[in-house]
């Protein structure tokens, strides 16, 4: 029972055996998985799985690095879709200093209006942080985040930081680089946030966990994580699975 809460079986890279990989997932035990959209593309295609398969729901919402392309006529998409009944947050939204397509003004612009928009649709939003994270936990604050929570997506910063972002309503999500045999912070926040705050994801095709590192990742690779935590808390693997799958139900407010 794991539950993969971000992938992106809506990237190009599964073209070819979409089928495949699904079934690969199901048979290690991922019984639900969120797709996640972050432009008009890659929402489409996020909204036709969900519609496509009982076990995969929707994130719709756009991506910080491609904010200077978001029209108010997308925000307005966004927020029509999120009266779906299969889609479960809104993201991936946030800030990414690492490229430099979008100004830093307009992907804080682009942050806070999809914060406001999760608000007004009453859904729990999912940061995207990339070298930003005093600006992330600010503008989170200034926006009054906490009333509609969320996940801390692929979570790469410190403990401290992660204890911060569980007391505003969120979530710390891990991902592969929890497994890398260099990732210091990634181990030091599994081993220090309780289970009852942690996620679990593999944010395919990207991180693949080790051994598979540097290939294509797919959900299927998530048991590699929960595993990894599990070895890092010294509980078992299904400890993992159950927790971080009731924690997914619970902010997703899912009920099958």
């Amino acid at each position: 029972m794991l539950f993969d809460t971000h992938a992106h079986l809506n990237a190009e890279q599964y073209n070819e055996d979409l089928e495949e990989v699904i079934s690969r997932a199901h048979a290690e035990g991922v019984d639900n998985m969120v797709v996640v959209g972050f432009d008009r593309p890659t929402i489409q295609k996020a909204m036709e799985l969900a519609e496509s398969y009982d076990f995969i729901y929707a994130c719709v919402g756009w991506h910080p690095v491609d904010a200077i392309d978001m029209t108010e006529e997308d925000l307005q998409w966004i927020e029509e879709l999120a009266a779906h009944p299969k889609v479960v947050a809104i993201g991936e939204m946030g800030l990414d200093y690492h490229w430099d397509k979008s100004p830093k003004e307009i992907q804080k612009e682009v942050f806070r209006k999809q914060i406001r928009l999760a608000k007004k649709v009453k859904l729990p939003i999912v940061i995207h942080n990339r070298e930003a994270t005093a600006d992330i936990v600010e503008i989170l604050k200034e926006e009054g985040a906490e009333e509609v929570g969320g996940i801390m997506h692929c979570f790469s910063g410190s403990p401290e930081v992660a204890k911060e972002c569980v007391k505003m309503n969120f979530y710390i999500s891990l991902g592969g680089p929890v497994t890398f045999k260099n990732a210091k912070k990634p181990k030091e926040v599994a081993a220090e946030i309780p289970l009852d705050k942690l996620l679990i994801e593999t944010d395919c095709p990207y991180l693949a966990p080790h051994p598979h590192r540097g290939q294509r990742n797919e959900p299927s690779y998530v048991k590699l994580v929960a595993e990894q935590i599990a070895d890092i808390k010294g509980v078992s693997l299904e400890e993992v699975a159950e927790a971080t799958t009731r924690n997914a139900k619970k902010l997703f407010a899912i009920n099958r």
